[in-house]
């Protein structure tokens, strides 16, 4: 019997058997953990093949395991399922086949909420070495590796130890994620490369499977997860979003974005999101679509 378990902002998920879950990808798209109202069309099947491709290529190149079964259809996907525990005092050193409550963000340029936290002075920019405070677009010295909350209300930014303490991962667990996501990377960026794209950042999610050995979860490498930028054009200085960002950032020139963090800032109600203009839509949709194709090497067109 298929049960309605979850309703994300952009995913549903349903259980339909003893340990197997449904993912059902949505046209609707988030930012700044706001839903806007309007659906972007192919969307949820971008999102949906996209992954698909990326975890029959975890597992047959790298030989990981994932929480991946099949795709059923354009927009559904069927998966392994694990628990997900909210208490952090209800997992410890032992604990099996459960979502590590954390999300684990790689990133090799300055963007993004990056940028933010270096103007606001939250994080000290001569960390990644540069002696002055650096602009939009410049490369990391080396990859950052930062760990937030996952099943939290909002994302929020942890330090290792913190990391450790709500998860109960050992640092030879902890390092073992680290290594995993530079490998995920690595393949990710040769693939993208050779089809004119920059990988700039992006989020993974991992679970422990019965045995407690890690397993990736979730989805990754789409443009709602990470961020990817024309290697041409960047060349040139200039930055062509191919990710939600394109959205994010119509966001941040209408000056929403900024009226958003300063209420969440003082405890304030929030703005409600405006929905997107009909070309904003349009434009949306082309790009997952177009993206979908050169992320996985033309597989799904």
């Amino acid at each position: 019997m298929k049960k309605l378990i979850r309703k994300g902002k952009v995913k549903e998920v349903y259980e339909i058997g003893d340990d197997i879950l449904e993912f059902f990808f949505t046209d609707n798209i988030s930012v700044f953990d706001k839903v806007i109202s309007n659906d972007i069309p192919r969307k949820g099947e971008s999102l949906c093949k996209t992954s698909t491709y990326w975890f029959q290529r975890i597992e047959s190149d790298l030989n990981m395991k994932t929480h991946f079964l099949e795709r059923t259809d354009e927009e559904h996907m069927v998966v392994k399922k694990v628990d997900v525990i909210s208490d952090y005092d209800k997992i410890t050193p032992e604990t099996t086949d459960f979502l590590i409550p954390l999300e684990f963000i790689s990133r090799y340029y300055v963007a993004g909420s990056l940028l933010d936290r270096i103007n606001r002075g939250d994080v000290d920019y001569r960390k990644f070495g540069f002696s002055e405070k650096p602009s939009y677009g410049q490369k990391l010295s080396e990859p950052f590796f930062q760990m937030t909350t996952k099943l939290e209300a909002y994302d929020r930014p942890l330090t290792r130890e913190e990391a450790k303490e709500i998860s109960s991962l050992s640092e030879e667990e902890l390092v073992e994620i680290e290594d995993a996501v530079m490998k995920i990377d690595t393949m990710m960026e040769k693939t993208v490369e050779k089809n004119g794209l920059i990988h700039v950042d992006g989020k993974k999610e991992f679970a422990m499977d019965e045995n407690r050995d890690l397993m990736l979860v979730d989805t990754f490498g789409t443009a709602d997860e990470d961020r990817f930028w024309e290697i041409e054009d960047y060349n040139k200085g200039n930055f062509v979003e191919k990710s939600k960002e394109f959205v994010r950032k119509y966001y941040r020139e209408i000056g929403y974005h900024d009226e958003l963090m300063e209420a969440r800032r003082k405890g304030e109600d929030e703005p409600p999101i405006p929905p997107l203009p009909a070309e904003m839509v349009a434009k949306t949709s082309e790009l997952y679509v177009s993206l979908m194709k050169r992320l996985t090497d033309g597989t799904y067109e």
